[in-house]
């Protein structure tokens, strides 16, 4: 076995199919679960994120291939058994990537787009950052140096992320035994929920031994239901202020506050620490038991109007796609951009603030000269 298929492209399929059966489930059981608003912006996350891979991918192989030359030996991607290890080493390796997601400001930054959404169904498993590659890699050095083959690791890692995806659901109760093995739905509601109780537990990809193991884990308890989202709300709609909010917090209190050792070990202090003197001139706002959820509540058409532009973007995107991979680097980076900007506005016009009509019309007239440099680049 010479190289890992394409699981992430064959599960598409499955994923819009579970996607679609999930909201008629909701319908049916009369829930609210599921909002257009949210919805769109978590999604929105997802496109960014998927667009950027095609330019990160490339990093994140350089970067292992790199690390991999210093194995002592590679060992053989013929033999099943380094397929199995492979597996639970990038699973281990992930627990603790994802744990220190949670446990330090600067991946927090990056983390914390995935956990914004304050509704919780599969929608949830596509908001993912576009920036967790740059400190993410570090965590999987180990599985280089110990001589897994790049098209292993890329195998565990597509196949971790695709067994998370039914986990972020409201439907499936606990499972039993299962729940002492794997990480199942009730064991990650409880990982996104922003109950004092909750918080910063559960960080298993596949198995929650990990958690057990290293002291993490956490019931879900049928006396405390799960509140999702994070303790300081977004408020927003916007994909691209998801991806750099909390950054432009720790970058402002850097800024703002008096002390000079204060302004670098912000970046690297445990998850919500702020400076005394900037907590005290810029206090946040905290969730709480009468905390409303965030939503600018644009009128019914306008928000059916942006879920059709929605899916001409994932059109977009899906065509790009298909060629991504035979493309420079400058083309992708350009029509990423251009995947971006159409996000940004889609999301800003469902925060129903004045002048949509205005910034929607300037939008779709940048829609024919995208197009024509999409043509005019194939070409070459």
């Amino acid at each position: 076995m010479d190289q890992a298929p394409d699981l992430f492209a064959m599960g598409i399929p499955l994923f819009m199919l579970l996607f679609l059966i999930e909201i008629i489930a909701t319908v049916l059981r009369k829930k609210d679960w599921y909002r257009i608003t949210d919805t769109i912006n978590t999604l929105s996350t997802g496109v960014l994120n998927i667009s950027s891979n095609t330019l990160s991918k490339f990093m994140t192989i350089a970067i292992y291939n790199f690390f991999l030359q210093f194995a002592p030996q590679e060992l053989p991607s013929s033999a099943l058994w380094v397929w199995v290890v492979g597996f639970i080493a990038y699973d281990v390796c992930y627990y603790w990537n994802h744990r220190l997601g949670h446990e330090r400001n600067i991946l927090w930054a990056a983390h914390s787009v995935h956990h914004q959404s304050e509704e919780y169904n599969l929608a949830t498993s596509f908001r993912q950052t576009s920036f967790s590659w740059v400190f993410s890699w570090v965590f999987y050095v180990p599985m280089a140096l110990a001589g897994i083959p790049l098209y292993v690791f890329i195998f565990a890692g597509t196949l971790d992320l695709l067994y998370q995806f039914w986990i972020h659901t409201r439907h499936i109760p606990k499972l039993g035994w299962l729940e002492n093995i794997m990480v199942t739905p009730s064991s990650h509601r409880v990982h996104h929920g922003c109950n004092p109780r909750y918080m910063d537990k559960n960080y298993g990809g596949v198995f929650i031994i990990w958690d057990r193991l290293f002291g993490s884990y956490q019931e879900e308890l049928e006396d405390e239901p799960v509140r999702y989202g994070i303790s300081t709300p977004l408020r927003s709609w916007n994909p691209i202020w998801a991806n750099v909010a909390f950054y432009h917090q720790l970058a402002r209190d850097s800024w703002y506050t008096a002390h000079w050792r204060d302004k670098l070990r912000i970046w690297f202090m445990p998850t919500g620490w702020r400076p005394a003197d900037v907590n005290d001139r810029f206090p946040l706002e905290k969730r709480d038991e009468h905390y409303q959820k965030f939503d600018a509540h644009p009128q019914p058409w306008l928000q059916w109007y942006f879920v059709l532009q929605f899916f001409m973007v994932i059109l977009g995107l899906m065509a790009f796609l298909s060629v991504a991979d035979q493309q420079s680097l400058a083309f992708n980076a350009i029509m990423s951009s251009c995947f971006a900007m159409h996000l940004y506005w889609i999301g800003k016009s469902l925060e129903n603030r004045e002048g949509i009509m205005n910034r929607e019309c300037v939008r779709l007239l940048t829609c024919l000269p995208i197009y024509l440099f999409w043509q005019y680049s194939l070409t070459l």
